[in-house]
């Protein structure tokens, strides 16, 4: 049975709605969220999940607890590697939260002292930042406190991990988009493109069993019903504005 998740109608957390819906705004005219020389990976690889991976989520985490201190108010290892026995890109993906992500000089500084790059700048989205780091591989995911998309992001790992039956999907969706993406010389975001429509059919059912059924229309708004992750052109019919580099992890 999978563990009920609480949601709260405020109480300095985002709302339900903005939890169960999926915000993503055009970037800016004139703008990149990617800072530069950074772009999305050109390579896709999927691999068997590993027993190392827990061990490398523990060491960057001291890593960002030690640059930070107590600012690093939340680090959570999320994204397939954090799922048992869930295939991945070898890349460790971490939520830190902090106060305010759009204040970079209270956070980067520290973080690249200890290895990690800044990549990724969306002050127009929950001022999501994204922050690399090579050995061990890790997508650092900068967000505030009240951003749905870190409990998104908890919801889909532990739904996961409770129900074998979408991690079965999940893992073979995966696998199958990235062999699709690999054949077409595609890039990570278009990897993650074909992933686009089972992942909402997985959070659907998540935010449906824990009674959070409220705005669900939108989950699946604007996907082509017939598009799988088989549909060659799915990949360049959700790229772009749709799909923001968040969801370039695992």
């Amino acid at each position: 049975m999978p563990t009920a998740i609480w949601i709260s109608e405020n109480n300095g957390m985002p709302y339900r709605n903005d939890i169960i819906n999926f915000h993503e705004p055009p970037v800016p005219e004139g703008q990149s969220p990617y800072v530069p020389g950074a772009g999305p990976s050109q390579h896709v690889e999927v691999v068997d999940w590993s027993e190392v991976w827990p061990e490398r989520f523990e060491l960057l985490a001291e890593r960002v607890q030690g640059a930070l201190g107590w600012r690093a108010l939340v680090i959570e290892h999320v994204g397939s590697t954090a799922v048992r026995g869930l295939p991945a890109k070898p890349i460790i993906d971490i939520d830190l939260i902090v106060a305010d992500p759009n204040e970079e000089l209270a956070y980067i500084p520290a973080l690249e002292r200890m290895g990690f790059e800044l990549r990724v700048r969306e002050p127009w989205w929950f001022g999501h930042r994204v922050l690399r780091h090579l050995d061990p591989t890790c997508h650092l995911h900068v967000f505030g406190y009240d951003s749905p998309e870190v409990v998104k992001h908890r919801i889909f790992r532990d739904w996961l991990r409770a129900n074998p039956s979408d991690r079965n999907l999940y893992a073979e969706t995966k696998r199958e988009a990235a062999a699709l993406a690999r054949d077409a010389g595609e890039h990570s975001m278009q990897y993650n493109a074909r992933k686009e429509v089972v992942i909402r059919e997985i959070y659907h059912r998540a935010f449906v069993a824990n009674g959070a059924s409220q705005g669900l229309g939108a989950i699946l708004e604007g996907t082509p019903p017939a598009a799988r992750v088989r549909g060659e052109r799915l990949a360049w019919s959700l790229v772009g504005d749709v799909l923001s580099p968040l969801t370039e992890w695992d």
